[in-house]
């Protein structure tokens, strides 16, 4: 039986549907609210940035939520992340030790960064050097001669063993610098800083944001910013490099990533919705206030920084000569 259907009229009609078809988006939004997995506790840095952005993200007309699932130093959420579906309905919030637990030799239930597909790098903070105030130092200098003049006598905490402020702190101390000074690891950032203000432990390598709050009500006192130019809210205080310490820029930064194999078209998405938000002057403002340079780089840029990031820590790792635990 011959066709009824003209071929003239059946070419219109298909050319018709085919423009339709790539008139229309890839593929449809989550049917279920977006996860962003944050790998630490409530109330942390990453914990404070992810609620941000999924809060905006919700008010322009998405539906994100955040979930925390804190344990082993962030490897428990992220092996999580990994194993999710690749539709875009599930992203993971990452920090340096992303970075920083592969190249000490921690064993991974995932590859960095090959289990991920990289969305954008979020923000970037300063590290820094401070002191309980009963400490007589007031410069990072006056704190060498005073740990080389009384060895094994000062103690430093960090947030746990094969942090980054730990092994920055290695490599600073005591391969740089030759201190003998004691380290005393805590099971996250918060309880290392309790113990450094009630003056159990007297020395602090962490993040700006987390201290520039206790350095300003007098429960610390800064000494040192671990980065390429000083801090805005700290004008006075001098960077490593110039108190002749060169080569120490360590920093805190947080970026957000899909699951590997998430189609191109769904990265691409949720790069515009996430690059929309921090365009934001608000947002902006308020990330800034709280001590983060606020960053809206490509996909690509951000897999670029994961390479750099993991050679310098492996450089750092082999300097200090830390092994894991």
């Amino acid at each position: 039986m011959k066709s009824l259907v003209h071929p003239l009229i059946l070419g219109v009609v298909t050319t018709a549907l085919v423009s339709s078809a790539l008139a229309q988006p890839a593929r449809a939004e989550c049917s279920q609210p977006v996860k962003m997995i944050v790998s630490y506790p409530p109330g942390s840095p990453d914990d404070v940035i992810a609620r941000i952005l999924a809060q905006k993200l919700s008010e322009a007309g998405g539906r994100f939520y955040v979930e925390n699932l804190p344990g082993a130093g962030g490897m428990i959420g992220t092996a999580t992340a990994a194993k999710a579906l690749p539709d875009g309905c599930t992203m993971v919030i990452v920090n340096q030790n992303f970075v920083v637990q592969p190249a000490i030799g921690e064993k991974l239930a995932y590859k960095v960064p090959d289990s991920f597909t990289p969305i954008t790098l979020l923000v970037a903070a300063p590290e820094t050097i401070s002191v309980n105030p009963s400490v007589p130092a007031t410069t990072i200098l006056e704190l060498v001669a005073l740990v080389h003049a009384s060895p094994a006598k000062y103690n430093y905490a960090s947030p746990g063993y094969g942090s980054s402020p730990h092994l920055a702190s290695e490599r600073l101390f005591k391969h740089t610098l030759g201190l003998d000074v004691v380290h005393v690891p805590f099971q996250g950032g918060h309880p290392a800083v309790t113990s450094t203000v009630a003056g159990h432990t007297q020395i602090l390598h962490l993040t700006l944001p987390i201290v520039a709050p206790l350095v300003r009500d007098g429960k610390l006192r800064l000494l040192a910013i671990a980065d390429k130019t000083r801090a805005p809210e700290f004008p006075s205080i001098s960077t490593l490099e110039e108190a002749g310490i060169p080569n120490h820029e360590v920093g805190f930064w947080d970026g957000i990533l899909l699951p590997k194999g998430t189609p191109d078209d769904i990265v691409e998405l949720r790069h515009r919705q996430i690059g929309e938000i921090m365009a934001l002057p608000d947002v902006r403002d308020r990330l800034a206030g709280l001590g983060y340079t606020p960053i809206n780089g490509s996909p690509n840029a951000f897999a670029a920084h994961l390479q750099t990031e993991l050679s310098k820590w492996e450089a750092i790792v082999r300097d200090g000569n830390i092994k894991p635990e």
